[in-house]
C-alpha cells in the first residue's frame, strides 16, 4: 500500500505565523494566555498547552490585568483592543495580515453604507472568532448568513454590501450572491444597490480545486482535521464529493482498518488548521495497519 500525504495540505500561514509567535513567546517566558483556541484543532492545542499556552475566554480576559495574551490570527473586535489598554495587557498581535484587510474593508463599507441606509451582510458562520472580528467593525450590526433561511433577516429593498469570512467555500459564497440577486429584483429593488466582494483568502480557495485532484489520484482519502474548523468542514465536502472513499479523522486513533480494504494507494490531507507533524502520526499508523495485512 502507497501511502502519500499531500504537499500542499496544513497550516496556511496566517496560522503558521501565529503559532511561531506563540512558541517564540514560550521561549522567554512560563506561561502565555491565548484569547480562544489558538487554532481549531484540539491535537495542536494540546501540543502548545504542555509548552505553557493557556486559553482563556472573554470572561477571563476581562478579570485579567498586567499580563500578555495573543491574539490568534482569527482577528479581534476592537472592543478587545479597548479592554487590554484599560487592563494593561500586552497584546501579542498574531492576526492574520489577510483578516486584518477585511476587517479595514468591512469597516470602511459599514461607514459609508450606514448613509445610505444599507446593510453589511456576512456569509459566515456565526459565533466563528474571525466573523466576530468581523461584525465588530460594523458594531455588531452585520447580518451574519449561513443559509438562505437566513436571509430572511435581509430588507432587500435597502442597499446590501455582501462579503465573506475568509475560509468559507467559493462555491457557496457564488450561490449566496446569486440567490440575494434573486431576492433584490423580487423585492423590486435595484441591483446597482448591490455590491458584492469576494473575500474569500485564495491560499484556502485554490486549496480546493487541488484536493479535488488529489482525491481522484488514490483509491481511500483519509482527511484529518479538527472538528470546530470551518475550513476543514469546507475542504471535506470537497474531498468527500470527488472521492466517496474518504473519511474525517481528528487522529490516528479514529482510524478504522477497514477503510483501507484492497486499497492500493491512500492519501492523506487536511485543513489549513491541521499540523504536518499529526498528518505524518496518521500516516505512520496507516502504514502499520499495510504490514500487519501483508
Amino acid at each position: 500500500m502507497n501511502v502519500i500525504i499531500d504537499k500542499n495540505s496544513g497550516y496556511c500561514f496566517g496560522v503558521e505565523f501565529a503559532i511561531q509567535m506563540a512558541e517564540d513567546e514560550l521561549g522567554q517566558q512560563e506561561t502565555l494566555y491565548c484569547l480562544g483556541d489558538i487554532v481549531h484543532n484540539r491535537m495542536e492545542v494540546e501540543r502548545l498547552h504542555a509548552l505553557g499556552l493557556r486559553i482563556i475566554d472573554r470572561e477571563q480576559l476581562s478579570e485579567l490585568h498586567d499580563a500578555k495574551v495573543l491574539i490568534r490570527a482569527h482577528g479581534e473586535p476592537p472592543e478587545t483592543y479597548e479592554l487590554a489598554l484599560r487592563n494593561n495587557i500586552e497584546l501579542i498581535d498574531a492576526s492574520c495580515p489577510v483578516v486584518l484587510k477585511l476587517q479595514n474593508r468591512v469597516k470602511h463599507a459599514f461607514d459609508a453604507t450606514t448613509r445610505q441606509n444599507g446593510q453589511i451582510v456576512i456569509y459566515g458562520q456565526p459565533g466563528h472568532a474571525e466573523v466576530t472580528g468581523l461584525t465588530g467593525q460594523t458594531r455588531n450590526q452585520a447580518i451574519i448568513v449561513m443559509t438562505e433561511a437566513d436571509l430572511d433577516q435581509v430588507d432587500f429593498a435597502r442597499p446590501v454590501t455582501l462579503f465573506s469570512q475568509t475560509t468559507k467555500s467559493t462555491a457557496g459564497f457564488y450561490h449566496m450572491k446569486e440567490v440575494i440577486e434573486q431576492r433584490i429584483q423580487a423585492a423590486g429593488g435595484s441591483l446597482e444597490a448591490f455590491d458584492a466582494n469576494d473575500s474569500i483568502c485564495r491560499q484556502v480557495s485554490n486549496r480546493e480545486p487541488a484536493l479535488a485532484k488529489f482525491a481522484l489520484q488514490h483509491d481511500v482519502v483519509v482527511f484529518v482535521s479538527g472538528r470546530k474548523s470551518s475550513n476543514g468542514k469546507a475542504l471535506f465536502t470537497v474531498v468527500n464529493k470527488t472521492n466517496p472513499r474518504s473519511y474525517f479523522v481528528e487522529n490516528e486513533h479514529e482510524l478504522n482498518d477497514e477503510w483501507f480494504n484492497g486499497a492500493e494507494s491512500v492519501g492523506i490531507c487536511g485543513a489549513t488548521s491541521t499540523p504536518m507533524w499529526l498528518m505524518q502520526q496518521v500516516k505512520d499508523r496507516i502504514e502499520e495497519v499495510a504490514a500487519h495485512a501483508v
